[in-house]
């Protein structure tokens, strides 16, 4: 495997998309729709990860505790995030992920409501039980940090009974996690897990976040309002990253030539070939394939396209607003190739 270098560029646009696009739903719609939303991303995260994840990780045979607070470890080390890990027994392990906290994105931290925060717990390390088929499993939050507190932090703890839905997430907000030990966390294989798969999986992580939300946006908000939703903050946070991206990605100018060479690089990055043609005083840009997407039962609804695609749209605006793109090709049942035209508005 060879190590794309522009990989965190992805990583970064991806996690921005993902944040703007909660905080769009607080704004626009309301705490209780934006909660609903973080807890239909994390529960279908779950439900397609953390059981082959726990395979993946060689954390199978490990008590369901321990194996629950090292996936979570592991997982999100892998992801690029700060997170902690401390065993106190068979049937309590803590996890704690100290500030800066990676899902909020920046200082958007400052706009995310606690009820939001908890949603993703719902959404996840709720549902841990469940899924180990161990009903006495849940897990107990000791800190938030939208609520003022210092990181994410809390343990989960198998009970001596069965656990009713509503006792699978709960809260103790005066108990504080034992002192991190490195030495005592689980280790990746390093011959399983060398440098480039790290970093791969770092820009998965990322776009993960992405490709579960746009169908749940879908599912909860219907075809207009995720749009308006999901690609209106696709749009805003591609112009206001594009700058960055770009010169990360090594593009100057405002030509329609540059701004070809930046979606090429990018869509290198993320997994897909790029190829451009002329067309006049246009370009017509080929994308090969949406891997983003890739294996998504939904992946075929316009919308779910019209979401990601404003990232081309607010990318090219912030490039130079006298240019435009025009979809010529969208991704069918077919084949996932999509194509635009790249020129001046009056074309």
């Amino acid at each position: 495997m060879t190590q794309n270098p522009h990989w965190p560029a992805v990583a970064n646009w991806y996690h921005a998309m993902f944040t703007g696009a909660i905080l769009r739903t607080i704004v626009q719609r309301n705490t209780a729709d934006a909660a609903a939303l973080m807890f239909r991303v994390f529960r279908r995260q779950h439900h397609e990860r953390f059981l082959p994840g726990l395979e993946k990780l060689g954390l199978r045979g490990l008590p369901d505790a321990v194996a629950a607070a090292s996936y979570h470890y592991l997982s999100n080390r892998i992801g690029g995030v700060r997170v902690e890990f401390m065993r106190e027994s068979d049937r309590k392990a803590w996890v704690r992920f100290p500030p800066p906290r990676w899902v909020w994105h920046g200082i958007s931290v400052c706009a995310i409501p606690g009820d939001v925060a908890t949603a993703m717990l719902r959404g996840w390390q709720a549902h841990n039980g469940v899924s180990l088929g161990n009903p006495r499993l849940g897990f107990v939050c000791t800190k938030q940090m939208p609520d003022g507190q210092p990181g994410l932090e809390g343990y989960f703890y198998e009970h001596d009974h069965d656990l009713p839905p509503e006792d699978r997430l709960r809260f103790a907000r005066h108990e504080e996690a034992p002192e991190f030990d490195p030495e005592a966390a689980p280790k990746l294989d390093s011959s399983l897990w060398p440098a480039e798969r790290l970093a791969k999986a770092h820009r998965n992580y990322a776009m993960e976040y992405v490709r579960s939300l746009l169908p749940e946006a879908l599912h909860q908000f219907g075809p207009q309002d995720s749009v308006h939703l999901v690609g209106g903050a696709a749009r805003l946070v591609a112009m206001q990253l594009y700058a960055e991206t770009a010169n990360s990605l090594g593009i100057t100018g405002t030509d329609p030539t540059s701004f070809a060479q930046f979606w090429t690089r990018l869509g290198a990055a993320q997994g897909d070939k790029v190829t451009v043609e002329s067309d006049g005083s246009a370009l017509i840009l080929r994308q090969l394939t949406w891997s983003l997407m890739r294996g998504v039962p939904e992946r075929h609804h316009p919308a779910l396209f019209d979401c990601w695609n404003a990232l081309m749209e607010g990318a090219l605006a912030a490039h130079n607003h006298r240019l435009r793109a025009q979809v010529l090709r969208r991704p069918d049942e077919t084949s996932g190739e999509i194509s635009w035209r790249i020129g001046p508005q009056n074309l």
